[in-house]
């Protein structure tokens, strides 16, 4: 009989590309995942990993086993949700992963009361990117994600992952309070064209969404220091060092020194989703969840 658990770890090697990204994204060891993957190669006979480089990849009798299994693996999920359905249970375990601000402004804050509130769920609960998130959730390494989608930018999301909003959230221009802009009641792209910028790094959606604002201004941003963490953002604005395009949702108060001027033509908008497999859809804790995170607890 194949380890479901194995095959669970096996799966995970292939999407993250190591059996260290495998145990950093199960909550394993590596040496734990390692022992996993043996176990899977003696029960069906065959080798399933082959090493590259540095990495790991699934050899033919590997992606065979991870691509027939992730059906069995959902059909698995689908009867184990269709129990607490039939029970009315808010049950289990379950791993959400979600984006940093996300988790400090809406994960959290719900999380303590539904957790008050249904006793027989645990939840555990982790910080990706989008794309990560939605490479997780897809792959069943996580319950739930939630995620950030803005404007046009696109997040490609799988036929068998269901995405729900949760929250719309804005983002504002922050300036220090010094700055010729922080008296205005509102800002364009083209009021913004010689400014230095603050930003994430090139190839995050936050990023791409503010190169898309400067559309029709002829120039593209200057970026004059890089941060993934928008609260890095503040601080460097607050010293002086720039502007920047930080979303309300999960923002620290800005205190004196700091004022966000709203951003128009485009407005900065970003869509909050809530993904989860198709699989789960009958899932009472899916849906406590969910609810939980478009009513704010």
């Amino acid at each position: 009989m194949i380890d479901l658990t194995a095959l669970t770890a096996l799966r995970a090697v292939d999407t993250h590309g190591s059996v260290v990204g495998a145990a950093d994204a199960l909550g394993f060891t590596p040496s734990a995942v390692s022992q996993q993957v043996k176990r899977l190669e003696r029960q069906t006979g065959v080798p399933l990993l082959e090493r590259v480089g540095r990495g790991v990849m699934l050899t033919r009798h590997g992606r065979h086993l991870v691509d027939a299994g992730a059906k069995v693996l959902g059909d698995l999920e689908e009867i184990e949700s269709g129990l607490h359905r039939q029970a009315e249970a808010v049950a289990g375990h379950l791993r959400i992963v979600a984006f940093s601000t996300a988790m400090r402004g809406l994960v959290a804050p719900a999380v303590r009361a539904l957790l008050d509130t249904h006793p027989d769920l645990t939840l555990q609960l982790s910080e990706r990117e989008p794309w990560d998130t939605v490479d997780l959730v897809a792959s069943g390494q996580c319950e739930i994600g939630v995620v950030h989608s803005w404007g046009d930018v696109a997040l490609a999301i799988p036929e068998h992952v269901v995405a729900a909003r949760v929250a719309r959230d804005l983002a504002d221009v922050v300036v220090h309070r010094d700055h010729p802009l922080a008296d205005r009641t509102q800002v364009t792209p083209r009021d913004l064209v010689d400014e230095g910028w603050v930003a994430t790094p090139e190839g995050t959606i936050c990023r791409q969404w503010l190169t898309r604002m400067y559309d029709g201004t002829g120039r593209l941003p200057r970026i004059a220091h890089q941060s993934m963490e928008f609260d890095s953002h503040l601080a460097m604005v607050r010293a002086g060092l720039g502007i920047a395009l930080v979303p309300r949702l999960g923002r620290q108060p800005l205190g004196e020194d700091l004022v966000a001027v709203p951003a128009v033509d485009p407005v900065p908008t970003r869509e909050v989703l809530a993904l989860h497999r198709r699989s789960m859809a009958s899932s009472p804790a899916v849906a406590a969840v969910l609810t939980a995170l478009t009513t704010g607890g």
